[in-house]
C-alpha cells in the first residue's frame, strides 16, 4: 500500500485508508467476526489509517476496533471524532465543544479503544455555541499531553478552517467527497493546500451507491439509514442511477470497478487526498485497496469532469 502525508508535520498514513462506521452503525445488518476479519486483513494489507467516532454505535466502534489494537496497535494510524452527542436510544441530541468535554471524550475514547495515545483526533462537527478557537485549544493542550498526536476537523468552513489553524496545527480536514459530492473544491480545498491541510474524504463512493450494487430501495435492509437520504428517495434515485451508469461505462473502459474507478478519481486530485471507503467484507477491502493501482491521464480526467460534474447529483446530501 502507498502511503501519503496529511498536513506539513509529518502525519504518514495509507493512501487508502478504512471508514469503520458500517462495522457498528447505520448501514444494516453486521456481524462482528467479518468486521474483524476485515480488520486483521486491513493490516495484514497495509490499509493501516483507520476512522472511526465516539458516536458510532454509541462507543461500540471504537470497543471493537480495541480488540485488534491490543495485538496491533503499532500498525494502525488510529483516528477517532469527537462532538455529536446521542442519547442511549442512539437519537441526535446536540454538538458540543466546550474545552471540558474535549477531555471528558478523549479520555473515554482512550479507555474504549484500549489505547494510550489517538493518532488523529478530529473534532466531529463544529458546535454552534462555542468558538472554534477554544475548541481546538483544548484539543492542542491533548497534544502537549501526548494524548493526541494531530488534530483533525470535519465539515467546516474555509473561514473556520483558517481561524482554527491559527490556533494550532491541523494535519487533516475530513469532508465528504466523491464523483457525486463535489462542494469541497474550490474556496475549502484551497484553503486546505493554503495552510497545508490534508483532505480526508469520507463516502468516497457516494455512500456505496457509486458501486452499482444499489438499483433500488428494496437493496438496502429496513434499518439502512440511506432510506432517509434525500439521493436515495424514490425520484432521485432514479435520476441517479444514470449517473452511475455513466461511471460503469467508463469504468468498462479503464478495466476496473465502479468503486475502484470512484476512488482512483479520488487519489487523482492530488498527493494531498485520502479516501477512506467504509466496508466490513474482506473482498471489498482488496477490491478497494487495488484503486491506488489505476492512474488516469490528463485527457480522461477532463473527460471525466465533464461527464460528472460539481452539482450532478439530484437530491441534498443530507
Amino acid at each position: 500500500m502507498e502511503t501519503r502525508t496529511l498536513g506539513r508535520n509529518g502525519l504518514e498514513v495509507s493512501a487508502v485508508g478504512l471508514g469503520c462506521m458500517g462495522m457498528s452503525d447505520f448501514y444494516g445488518p453486521r456481524r462482528e467476526s467479518d468486521s474483524l476479519a476485515t480488520l486483521e486483513l486491513a493490516l495484514d494489507m497495509g490499509v493501516s489509517f483507520w476512522d472511526t467516532a465516539d458516536m458510532y454505535g454509541l462507543g461500540e466502534n471504537e470497543r471493537l476496533l480495541g480488540k485488534v489494537l491490543a495485538r496491533r496497535r503499532d500498525e494502525v494510524t488510529l483516528a477517532t471524532k469527537f462532538g455529536v452527542l446521542r442519547s442511549g436510544q442512539g437519537e441526535f441530541i446536540g454538538l458540543d465543544g466546550s474545552p471540558g468535554y474535549v477531555r471528558r471524550a478523549c479520555e473515554a475514547s482512550l479507555e474504549r479503544l484500549g489505547t494510550d495515545r489517538i493518532d488523529l483526533y478530529y473534532q466531529h462537527r463544529m458546535a454552534p455555541d462555542t468558538p472554534i478557537e477554544e475548541t481546538v485549544a483544548a484539543m492542542g493542550r491533548l497534544v502537549d499531553e501526548g494524548k493526541v498526536r494531530y488534530l483533525g476537523l470535519c465539515e467546516i468552513t474555509a473561514d473556520e478552517l483558517r481561524r482554527a489553524a491559527a490556533v494550532h496545527p491541523i494535519a487533516a480536514l475530513q469532508y465528504e467527497y466523491s464523483l457525486w459530492t463535489r462542494e469541497v473544491e474550490g474556496e475549502i480545498l484551497d484553503a486546505c493546500r493554503e495552510l497545508g491541510v490534508g483532505l480526508v474524504a469520507y463516502s468516497p463512493m457516494g455512500r456505496g451507491f457509486l458501486t452499482g450494487k444499489i438499483r433500488k430501495r428494496s437493496d438496502l435492509a429496513e434499518d439502512d439509514w440511506r432510506l432517509e437520504n434525500p439521493r436515495f428517495s424514490e425520484a432521485n434515485l432514479a435520476e441517479n442511477l444514470k449517473l452511475v451508469g455513466v461511471v460503469e461505462a467508463m469504468a468498462r473502459e479503464k478495466g476496473c470497478t465502479p468503486a475502484q474507478f470512484a476512488l482512483a478519481w479520488l487519489l487523482a486530485q492530488g498527493e494531498d487526498v485520502v479516501p477512506i471507503p467504509g466496508t466490513r467484507s474482506m473482498e471489498r477491502l482488496e477490491e478497494n485497496s487495488a484503486a491506488t493501482t489505476i492512474r488516469f491521464t490528463p485527457g480522461e480526467l477532463e473527460r471525466i469532469n465533464g461527464a460528472l460534474p460539481r452539482g450532478a447529483a439530484f437530491g441534498e446530501r443530507y
